[in-house]
């Protein structure tokens, strides 16, 4: 199976190492990750969006692991990244940063309403253990490390990073091929962890949304993320000085140098976040997507904002 089949499918990273990538990445679509030891223990990263998703991935990790995962790590709180969490095995333990149990709790499962798909019998589940620093994990023979790499995308990123195979599983702190997003985090902070994760010099990235990145085509997305910054950085900026809200901003540019690519309604949530940390801008309203989606509908030409999910 490849990305341009459509179908979700197991792609090997590195040995016992696994992405669980589900094409198209839109909307409530996201890559999860699978880490097995020599011992047939497996640690999960993140779960997806429905009951039909999440039933599929635990059929894979049942297909690499010899017995239930020990671990799963939440990288955020979306529920793309979180609703399958009531799927998994009461005696796996999940772990995630503190603001990440926070935000699983305070959404519940109001994003099934935002964006209508068949997500089955969902149960909220937060993560069990919270963290607020660095952390490793000791498998079977090398480490994983979980990293607090925000505010970026979200108020409680993790990034989870093999030192030894040289993986980084980035959750929602990198896509490929699709418009980032960093409205609930920080445009700054985005940056930074961008950065960051370049630092690391990873030989395989697996973003939140699109295929998994190897060799120099990780540094080619790295670079192209924070060129996206720096794109909503000068836009915002230059709008502000000439008095245009973020949503005519936006409307303005038409996805200026990304126009092609998907979720281009993501830009005006991008722009909100970049008014707020490059200018005096006070939003009348709190920065979230539920309160943005008229914008981000108006933005895709009166059309609902759609998932495959």
């Amino acid at each position: 199976m490849s990305w341009e089949d459509g179908a979700s499918y197991l792609e090997e990273m590195a040995p016992g190492v696994y992405a669980f990538v589900q094409p198209d990445g839109g909307w409530m679509v996201n890559n999860c990750g699978v880490i097995t030891d020599a011992a047939g223990d497996a640690v999960i990263v993140d779960t997806t969006s429905t009951e039909k998703r999440n039933r599929a991935l635990l059929a894979e990790v049942a297909g690499v692991s010899a017995r239930d995962p020990k671990i799963a790590v939440n990288t955020h709180s979306h529920p793309d990244h979180t609703y399958g969490n009531g799927f998994l095995p009461e005696a796996t333990t999940i772990i995630g940063h503190h603001l990440c149990r926070a935000g699983v709790l305070r959404a519940g499962l109001a994003a099934t309403h935002e964006l209508p798909a068949d997500y089955g019998d969902l149960v909220v589940r937060p993560p069990d253990l919270t963290i607020d620093s660095d952390i490793s994990l000791h498998l079977d023979g090398f480490p994983v490390e979980l990293k607090i790499m925000g505010p970026a995308h979200s108020t409680n990123d993790v990034g989870i990073w093999l030192p030894e195979q040289k993986v980084m599983f980035a959750g929602d702190l990198a896509f490929s091929g699709g418009h980032p997003i960093f409205l609930e985090g920080s445009m700054n902070g985005f940056r930074d962890a961008v950065r960051r994760m370049r630092d690391l010099a990873p030989s395989v990235l697996l973003p939140g949304h699109g295929p998994v990145c190897r060799g120099d085509e990780v540094g080619r997305v790295l670079d192209d993320l924070e060129a996206y910054v720096g794109w909503i950085e000068e836009l915002a900026l230059a709008s502000y000085d000439v008095g245009l809200t973020p949503l005519e901003a936006a409307q303005k540019a038409a996805g200026g140098p990304y126009a092609d690519r998907p979720e281009g309604e993501r830009v005006v949530c991008n722009l909100h976040r970049a008014y707020v940390e490059l200018t005096d801008y006070e939003p009348a309203h709190p920065l979230n997507i539920p309160t943005l989606w008229p914008e981000m509908v108006a933005l895709n030409g009166g059309r609902p904002i759609g998932t495959h999910a």
